[in-house]
């Protein structure tokens, strides 16, 4: 498997700012909803998904630059085996060295936290186990601009293979965090898990995109449609609707569909006339001889720019 500094293309010292950045412009451009019926796309989306998920894991991208685990996120069994000593000089601490297991923690965290006056100090049996919070799991989940915008469940499959429910409310921003109670990683002796921090990535839409909870939309319009005013089916977050375009209008006209955007937000619809791109001379004989009633300087005012 490729080393995931290399998939995300960033240096081994990249902060998780970077990684993050590098991930979401990585994501946006392979997602699988922008590029339909390329099954290649889904790969490399996933390659990505992958190794971001272990970068922006602390924990993970540690031991993954220790050479404890592979980029896929396997333990790598070590390269000395395991052993102590004890060091009598040291007033009888143990030096340990190789790789601890959790059993083996969790027991140092034991005798170094027993309480005085249990078993002869802190070294005696009886003592109380440590206990702490698990650590929060830091999780990306990159969803289409729909979804975003009118909400959904996604369920997500984790590297351990559990699986868990998102639910995605509608309106939900990029880089957006979702926390999840009790989801997290376990905790030690009696302490609860910590949390999973679900990050948001919204993929573009190759039609919509978004201001506020307003939605924006460049819809190309003939010009016929444009002089004479037109009738039209217009797409929204919400499924097609009827707009009515005003004769006269223009590039750059302004329509809004209110209460078509997202939660209370409008749709706001641009013009943008498009000329024939084959010959008419009939339209351009009429232009030749055509005389405006109104007639305007459209450069007015580029001389003094």
């Amino acid at each position: 498997m490729r080393d995931p500094y290399d998939i995300l293309g960033v240096k081994k010292d990249a902060d998780a700012a970077a990684i993050r950045a590098a991930y979401r412009k990585l994501a946006k451009r392979h997602h699988p909803d922008l590029n339909p019926g390329k099954p290649e796309a889904a790969e490399t989306f996933k390659e990505i998904s992958s190794a971001h998920e272990l970068l922006s894991d602390p924990e993970k991208r540690a031991r993954f630059d220790r050479g404890e685990i592979d980029a896929a996120g396997n333990e790598v069994p070590p390269q000395r085996p395991f052993y102590r000593d004890m060091d009598e000089s040291a007033g009888g601490w143990q030096r340990y060295h190789g790789h601890l297991d959790p059993e083996d923690l969790e027991s140092i965290f034991a005798q170094g936290f027993r309480p005085f006056g249990a078993g002869g100090g802190g070294g005696g049996g009886g003592g109380q186990r440590f206990s702490a919070r698990g650590p929060d799991a830091h999780y990306t989940l990159t969803v289409g601009f729909l979804d975003a915008a009118t909400g959904t469940t996604r369920r997500i499959t984790l590297p351990e293979g559990k699986t868990l429910d998102v639910r995605i409310p509608a309106g939900v921003q990029d880089g957006q965090i979702i926390r999840l109670k009790g989801q997290g990683m376990p905790g030690l002796g009696s302490g609860g898990p910590g949390d999973a921090l679900v990050e948001i990535a919204v993929a573009p839409h190759p039609l919509f995109h978004r201001e506020g909870d307003d939605v924006i939309i460049e819809l190309p319009v003939t010009l016929q449609e444009a002089v004479v005013g037109a009738t039209l089916e217009v797409p929204t977050i919400k499924g097609k609707v009827r707009l009515t375009i005003p004769p006269g209008s223009g590039t750059g006209t302004r329509l809004r569909l209110r209460g078509r955007g997202i939660r209370e937000g409008h749709q706001f619809v641009h013009l943008r006339v498009v000329v024939p791109p084959a010959d008419e001379p009939e339209l351009a004989a009429f232009l030749r001889e055509w005389k405006p009633r109104h007639p305007i300087d459209p450069r007015a005012g580029l001389e003094d720019a």
